[in-house]
């Protein structure tokens, strides 16, 4: 028999997934062009050209040892190049030391849990949240502790929040540009969440761990500033990939960034090294990281998901649904117009909708649509929500 907690999770496992799966059986009987699949945030714009012919280039150089191993942590090159790249933008000194090349950023998430966690420790999630969290925390025998968002807002619950940590408090997740609402924590929000945190540790004396996950922070919308992670909190890493900023998120490449300020950091980064290669990962793909950097500086068109944005939020908001407009990523996370946001989405399948549950993200009585998908699509969709919105009295 295999084992019982993968069993269990089966069964809790991603809404995500699920409804893609539906979308599929739709499209058989309906015709792709008549099925509105907002359900996987899938990049659909290809990555930059310039990241093509970098990859072009090194495939057809014949340079030796490209495709050998390499530091665990990674090419030496490649991390300066990242460290470089950090340092520019928030003025911090980071050197090649501070950066861990990943299998994407969810290999760097599992990195980082595997090296702060002892049994039962605990790691806090802000509600709405990634899913898959949860699953990770739990791969590294940590506990998961959700605190709820303010009412009507997507912005943490500083009082519970508060109220949450305690002695076994190892680690909080912060995720901005967050999935599934595209809300940007804002520095004051960061700070307050400081406050408590140094409050906590005194009183308990303990360190906090603050785990920035941030595979979005290239795709914001106007004119919002992303604040610095490492630059507010000195116990802290930064996780990102290159999967929605290059559009490569089958290619499975990502860093750490630690901050210099850790305590003990020498033998930090030798356990995050450690963790990257008894788990599994050995190195990032090797020829990716001399793509990434070549391609430093390369990103997506954001204003294709801009477009994107703004067309689907309008159907939403015209039609009925309130939603608000969010400022990074590409999701949009509406409220559901009936409390059991589960059942709702299963009658929008009636209209080849596909949309996933806000309960899936911590967070029921919304719902997630994702805008990785065509113009056409989304504006194609416009009679389906109509309707639906209709069999609501929207």
């Amino acid at each position: 028999m295999i084992s019982k907690k993968i069993v269990e999770n089966l069964s809790n496992s991603s809404w995500i997934r699920a409804m893609f799966e539906e979308g599929a059986k739709l499209r058989k009987l309906h015709g792709d062009n008549n099925v509105y699949d907002f359900t996987l945030g899938n990049p659909d714009p290809e990555p930059p050209e310039s990241v093509k012919e970098s990859l072009k280039n090194l495939v057809m150089s014949g340079k030796p040892g490209i495709h050998r191993y390499m530091s665990n942590a990674g090419f030496n090159d490649v991390r300066e190049k990242i460290a470089e790249n950090i340092n520019n933008e928030t003025g911090l000194i980071l050197s090649e030391s501070h950066i861990i090349m990943t299998c994407g950023a969810a290999g760097g998430l599992n990195v980082v849990l595997k090296t702060l966690l002892n049994p039962d420790e605990e790691v806090i999630i802000f509600s709405p949240y990634f899913a898959e969290y949860k699953f990770y925390i739990e791969n590294h025998s940590g506990k998961t502790v959700v605190v709820s968002p303010v009412k009507d807002t997507f912005e943490p619950d500083m009082k519970e929040f508060e109220n949450s940590i305690n002695k076994n408090t190892k680690a909080i997740i912060i995720n901005s540009p967050n999935n599934p609402s595209g809300y940007i924590y804002r520095e004051d929000t960061l700070r307050s969440i400081l406050k408590i945190i140094e409050d906590k540790e005194k009183q308990f004396n303990t360190t906090i761990y603050v785990i920035s996950d941030e595979p979005y922070n290239k795709l914001i919308y106007d004119d919002v500033k992303l604040p610095s992670i490492l630059k507010i909190f000195k116990n802290s890493f930064v996780i990102n990939s290159f999967s929605k900023s290059l559009s490569l998120p089958g290619e499975r490449i990502g860093y750490i960034a630690v901050n210099p300020q850790l305590s003990d950091i020498d033998l930090l980064i030798n356990s995050l090294v450690f963790c990257n290669r008894i788990l599994g990962y050995v190195n990032a793909p090797a020829l990716f990281q001399k793509v990434i950097a070549q391609s430093i500086d390369a990103n997506v068109d954001v204003e294709i998901y801009k477009t994107r944005r703004d067309l689907l939020y309008d159907i939403l908001t015209k039609t009925g649904f309130s939603c608000t407009k969010p400022q990074g990523a590409f999701y949009l996370f509406p409220k559901s117009p009936i409390d059991d946001d589960v059942e709702f989405v299963k009658h929008a399948l009636k209209y080849n909708l596909l949309l996933v549950p806000g309960k899936g993200f911590g967070c029921p009585g919304y719902f997630r649509l994702t805008y990785c998908v065509s113009n056409e699509t989304i504006k194609n969709s416009y009679s389906a929500f109509e309707s639906l919105a209709k069999d609501y009295g929207l």
